[in-house]
């Protein structure tokens, strides 16, 4: 019986010298849904005359804007975000090749670019993205929008950081060894030294330090002194007029805040939820907000402070100056929940469907029954009434400012009498006649809040709002992998979540 022979394996030709007659052009080898493609048509139709002003007539020519704006949103929409590795894909990626024409900048220009020329002005460029999305009508600028924030990690050293308390506290201990060693002087030479005190300083500075310390210097020559006090007072003139200089400038880039990074002092340390560690760690970000529809963002921006609630007037008055008209309805959960926010969007004539820090809370267990909120209020009056019914007058006002200076006016009412009350350990732990402070106006807003977000309307906005904006986040941060910054300062890292948020836009238009 003979054995069957194996057919030999069958290879199409392959030859890669093969010359041939015509070169294949670029286009013919993109396909027609890839998404290089939205990127030209789009950034073909937008008008970048903005960018041209940012360019000085004469001398050498340059790259032309409009090309290198489609290698950044190409890059950041493909997850290529450093300026190295773009120099690389226009060299070697057929996608970039086609669309810079063949043309080579190198990671000098492209990173010149993205943070010189684009400075300011790449909010212009995506409004008029967002003008394409509406005028397609795959968005409405008059309808509602879904705003919420995310904290994203900025480039610098993660341990240079700078805290406003120990600022205070070092300015203190200076001020306070700096009155020790006056007294001491004073001891010595009593005569010499009847100027106030360091003390009686309402702030030290670099200016009165030195002065003080040269008072006592020539107060104390050619006195016998302690050995301690001489090495203290050489340690003073030798570093803390320099440690108040270091310490003044750090106070003008911290402004309001509490923290800052030496590495980069527009980062402010805030607590992350994606730590690697997974122990929250507080760490040099910044917090991005968008407002979003359908999962297309309308409107972004940048803050320095961790705090939500702090960001949503700046936010929507920059919507209403980038398209001259306001959303409907804003769409928000309990972080953005305060009076000031309510109080903000009612005088803009927009609907808040915003929740409030124990909303989710109450729709499970309901209003606590002693609590502020629970206790009823005569408007006529003036007064409440204690769950027992007991009349509990007011007794004073102050007033509050919040960190971003907004004034809150808190009222106070005080029960008559506690004692022997059969609710008073439920009601009330402290000692003497149970004592509340109201902020009537959050009080009003909540109720308003409620009815709203209970509403048919406000019932579809709060299924929606999860499924909406979240996922922007995570499409961003987890899908494509963006989770800490490239470049240094509040201005270049707003261009790269205006890049972002283009790519993000753009590839969710091809999809």
């Amino acid at each position: 019986m003979g054995t069957k022979k194996s057919s030999a394996p069958v290879f199409k030709p392959y030859d890669p010298d093969q010359l041939q007659l015509l070169p294949p052009s670029l286009d013919e080898l993109i396909a027609e849904n890839h998404p290089a493609r939205i990127v030209k048509n789009v950034i073909d139709e937008i008008d970048i005359r903005p960018i041209n002003r940012r360019y000085k007539g004469g001398g050498a020519s340059s790259y032309h804007p409009r090309m290198l704006l489609k290698v950044l949103v190409y890059g950041y929409l493909t997850n290529t975000y450093s300026s190295r590795k773009l120099e690389e894909q226009v060299r070697q990626n057929i996608h970039f090749m086609w669309l810079t024409g063949m043309k080579t900048p190198d990671h000098n220009t492209i990173n010149r670019f993205r943070s010189e020329k684009l400075s300011s002005i790449l909010k212009q460029i995506f409004s008029q993205i967002v003008l394409l999305l509406a005028q397609e009508g795959i968005v409405s600028l008059k309808e509602a929008v879904f705003t919420d924030g995310t904290k994203i990690e900025s480039v610098a050293n993660r341990y240079t950081f700078v805290w406003g308390k120990s600022i205070k506290t070092s300015k203190d201990r200076i001020q306070s060894q700096l009155d020790d060693l006056w007294k001491y002087a004073q001891g010595v030479a009593a005569e010499e030294l009847k100027d106030p005190s360091p003390s009686e300083f309402d702030q030290i500075n670099v200016d009165q330090v030195r002065k003080t310390i040269a008072k006592i210097d020539q107060a104390l020559d050619e006195k016998p002194i302690d050995k301690k006090v001489r090495q203290k007072l050489n340690y003073a003139r030798k570093n803390w007029p320099e440690n108040l200089e270091r310490y003044e400038q750090q106070e003008k880039k911290l402004g309001s805040r509490n923290s800052m990074s030496k590495t980069d002092p527009d980062a402010t340390f805030m607590r992350m939820k994606e730590d690697h560690m997974l122990n929250g760690q507080l760490k040099p970000a910044y917090n991005w907000q968008i407002s979003s529809q359908d999962q297309f963002i309308l409107n972004y921006s940048l803050h320095q402070t961790s705090t939500d609630y702090q960001t949503l007037p700046a936010h929507l008055e920059q919507y209403e100056s980038l398209y001259g008209m306001k959303p409907s309805a804003v769409v928000a959960d309990a972080g953005y929940g305060s009076d000031e926010n309510y109080q903000f969007l009612q005088g803009k004539d927009i609907e808040a469907y915003i929740k409030y820090n124990t909303f989710d809370k109450e729709q499970k267990e309901g209003l606590k029954a002693f609590s502020n909120d629970s206790l009823h209020y005569n408007e006529t009056q003036d007064c409440l009434y204690c769950p027992m019914g007991q009349r509990m007058e007011r007794i004073g006002e102050k007033l509050r400012k919040t960190t971003s200076g907004y004034t809150q006016s808190i009222h106070q009412y005080q029960a008559k009498n506690c004692q022997g009350c059969p609710m008073r350990g439920v009601c009330h732990a402290g000692k003497g006649n149970r004592l509340v402070e109201v902020n009537h106006s959050l009080r009003n807003y909540k109720k308003q809040a409620k009815e709203k977000l209970n509403s048919p309307q406000g019932i579809q906005y709060r299924k929606k709002r999860p499924v909406d904006v979240e996922p922007v986040f995570a499409q961003i941060k987890s899908n494509h992998g963006f989770r800490r910054f490239m470049l240094k300062g509040l201005s270049k890292v707003e261009i790269e979540i205006g890049l972002l948020s283009i790519a993000h836009n753009l590839r969710k238009w091809k999809a």
